[in-house]
């Protein structure tokens, strides 16, 4: 059975100029400066208190970098890095477009460098996977929940951090400063961050008629626990009753529990790590 292809358009912003490299370096997570030409990077896009406004993918080459948007806007993006532009940088915009970028899915390595290619327009010969099996939007949507990617507006609201994300290895905490480094740096010192992404299932039997839908407040004896922040159903298959799954965000002290309750009583639902998820930073 051939792996399952993520083929998808996505906003490119281009930046040309010979500061481009240094100018990415200060704007995102990345370590742009030590970026290979023409391989993807990818970086958190920060605002000044460290939460993530969006996930990039970045190229750079001889003249500048292309710098792809997985999810946020690159409306934001480009009028974020226009406030901050200056002659000095030896950088500037050069509008957007779309680009076509593939993903073979691979199990616990969600947008891999290894395993993304950025395409030509149409689909021809010299595709870097031409053998997979393109997936459907629902089989992306499961893919995304089982392996914990924070790709929608539930996990990325503008309120969390890349530690409570799962996206430890999108942060480069020793490339110098950048927007976001001393809130980031700060919670990388204290070790422990005040939530983490979860994924859940429940059996659609257990929900008593209720849709646990984004924003679906999560309680542990009765005390506020997390919120959901996906959900999908997924139908009945032979041998196997119909079941909801998703992701949360789960409070630090609720998160060695195996089940937590939906808000008023109206069922429960199971946790469980991410495939995909990246513990947080440690204390030294």
């Amino acid at each position: 059975m051939n792996k399952l292809l993520w083929d998808q358009r996505f906003p490119v912003l281009r930046l040309e100029g010979s500061g481009s490299r240094t100018f990415l370096q200060g704007q995102t997570s990345a370590d742009v400066q030590q970026a290979e030409e023409g391989a993807p990077l990818p970086a958190c896009w920060l605002d000044a208190t460290g939460r993530v406004q969006a996930l990039l993918e970045i190229r750079v080459d001889a003249t500048g970098a292309d710098v792809l948007v997985l999810t946020g806007t690159v409306e934001a993006l480009s009028q974020g890095f226009d406030r901050v532009i200056f002659p000095a940088d030896r950088v500037r915009l050069k509008g957007n477009r779309q680009q076509r970028r593939q993903e073979l899915l691979v199990q616990g390595q969600p947008m891999d460098p290894v395993n993304v290619s950025w395409a030509e327009d149409a689909p021809d010969a010299s595709d870097r996977f031409p053998a997979s099996e393109v997936a459907n939007a629902h089989q992306l949507e499961r893919w995304r929940l089982d392996q914990g990617w924070p790709l929608s507006p539930g996990e990325l609201d503008g309120t969390t951090n890349p530690f409570e994300l799962g996206l430890s290895p999108w942060v480069h905490l020793n490339k110098g400063c950048y927007l976001g480094q001393e809130t980031v740096a700060k919670l990388a010192s204290k070790g422990e961050v005040k939530q983490q992404l979860r994924r859940w299932r429940t059996p659609s039997s257990d929900l008593q008629g209720t849709v646990p839908e984004r924003g679906t407040v999560l309680r542990r004896q009765g005390e506020r626990a997390g919120v959901i922040t996906s959900a999908m159903e997924i139908a009945p298959t032979e041998g196997a009753p119909a079941e909801w799954i998703g992701l949360a965000l789960v409070r630090r002290h609720a998160l060695a529990d195996p089940q937590l309750s939906l808000d008023n009583d109206q069922g429960s639902i199971q946790l469980s790590k991410p495939q995909a998820f990246s513990e947080p930073p440690t204390r030294p």
